[in-house]
């Protein structure tokens, strides 16, 4: 769950960027004040250069000098206080100086992401400064957080297996930081996401699945950020690498599809993620109970029984799907149910949701009821969007394994209908129900559309 920590001293953390500003908002300060937000802290800002760029190239860079970089450091630590900081873009070996001279001043935890060219390919750090890295910001950095390619610039030597990253992380720390993080993103033909922390002799290693996206402008930024953040809440260095870690791959997964080349990450995906998890819970309640004031729909309850399900907007397992435990069951005397609405409620109509989330993001609901012929027809007739699949014609891969027809089968629907569909039906299999699943944008949504199709089918009841 969100967490916001307050420090002992009985006001919010304070988190500093010291970085280059991006007019296209995907990364530098923008991404960081967001991934610092996000995370329950107050985030300040120092920046070192002003950049035009997009999400397709760096266009032009003007540094600022670095009296004023020193300024806006000092101006913030004498005033407000920095619990932590973290550098992005320096640019030049005079502006490194500097904020090598303010951070022994101040003593503040310092995060280096080690900025040295944009995804475009463009320079971010003269050739010149990177000695200066070397030599005068590392031996004060608490972490620094190269990527495969800033490692191998630092330390000299070429990347290509796990082991490497792990002799490099120990090679960059002997330049002075207390913990090295080498991140693992760009290594090839690795099935998941690895980065290597090296810490007081220690190794640590933070596994995350690959996600294949071109929503990666940003990522160093809020990666290292996120750690900032959590420095500045007062976690160990191990801690604030882990919650890095699970921000980062939220915030790729759930990226920014705009502009026509790297799309933006999207740090704020782990607040909003949080944020929409009682609204969503009452959403599901609200639609139980008035399918419950229904009372023609208790016939149409199946065996298994009835569940209604909604997902967070940023849904990625079961966890995030807000279902009925033990579903709504027929009493005679109308739907009951024996737990209010929970996450991880549901199984089964979670999974149509899940998998429509992939390919329509707005359809986050679902909602299961007993196969008719003539509600399929209702429906048709009201305009709905029917598909179906065929569970007879399950593969064996798939069919032996547990919790994969779902999948496979709403796959087939929306293959065959060539869109996320408004229902979806199966005729059954052996030993297998058949079903009807309506989905939508909300839990409400469903159920109404229910009850429509039921009013359709019988206009002169109500309810």
């Amino acid at each position: 769950m969100y967490d916001l920590i307050w420090n002992p001293k009985g006001k919010i953390p304070v988190a500093m960027t010291i970085a280059g500003s991006d007019s296209g908002g995907g990364a530098g300060i923008a991404a960081d004040l967001k991934t610092f937000a996000s995370l329950g802290v107050h985030g300040a800002v120092a920046i070192t250069a002003v950049t035009a760029q997009n999400t397709l190239s760096v266009s032009r860079v003007q540094a600022l000098t670095p009296d004023i970089v020193e300024a806006q450091i000092v101006a913030v630590a004498e005033d407000i206080g920095i619990d932590a900081a973290k550098t992005g873009m320096l640019y030049s070996s005079d502006i490194v100086e500097t904020v090598a001279k303010t951070t022994r001043r101040y003593s503040f935890p310092l995060v280096v992401d080690p900025v040295m060219t944009a995804k475009s390919g463009a320079s971010l750090l003269l050739r010149e400064a990177v000695n200066a890295l070397k030599e005068e910001l590392l031996p004060v950095t608490t972490v620094i957080t190269p990527n495969i390619r800033e490692a191998e610039l630092l330390s000299g030597h070429k990347i290509c297996t796990r082991d490497d990253m792990v002799e490099v992380a120990k090679k960059i720390s002997e330049l002075g930081p207390k913990a090295v993080v080498v991140k693992g993103g760009h290594l090839p033909n690795i099935g998941k996401a690895v980065d290597v922390l090296y810490h007081e002799g220690d190794l640590v290693f933070f596994e995350a699945e690959r996600i294949h996206s071109t929503t990666t402008h940003g990522t160093g930024c809020c990666f290292s950020a996120a750690i900032t953040a959590e420095l500045a809440k007062g976690a160990s260095i191990v801690d604030a690498v882990k919650k890095a870690k699970e921000v980062v791959t939220l915030a790729i997964r759930f990226g920014l599809s705009i502009g026509k080349g790297f799309g933006p990450v999207n740090p704020m995906a782990v607040l909003y993620r949080e944020a929409t998890r009682y609204p969503v819970l009452k959403s599901v309640e609200k639609a139980m109970v008035k399918l419950k004031s229904s009372r023609s729909s208790e016939k149409w309850a199946p065996e298994v029984g009835i569940n209604i399900v909604e997902a967070l907007p940023y849904a990625i397992d079961l966890c995030d799907v807000v279902g009925v435990p033990g579903r709504l069951r027929a009493t005679g005397r109308g739907l009951m149910e024996a737990c209010p609405p929970d996450f991880g409620a549901s199984s089964h109509v979670a999974k149509y949701v899940l998998t429509a989330l992939a390919h329509d993001a707005r359809v986050r609901a679902a909602m299961n009821v007993r196969f008719s012929e003539d509600l399929l027809k209702a429906a048709e007739a009201l305009g709905f969007s029917i598909s179906y699949y065929d569970r007879r014609k399950e593969p064996l891969k798939v069919k032996t394994r547990e919790g994969m027809t779902i999948p496979w089968g709403m796959k087939q629907a929306i293959m065959r209908l060539g869109r996320v569909p408004d229902i979806v039906y199966h005729k059954g299999d052996w030993g297998k129900e058949p079903m009807i699943v309506l989905l939508g944008r909300t839990a409400l949504d469903v159920v109404e559309r229910f009850l429509k199709i039921l009013q359709a089918m019988n206009p002169s009841k109500k309810g």
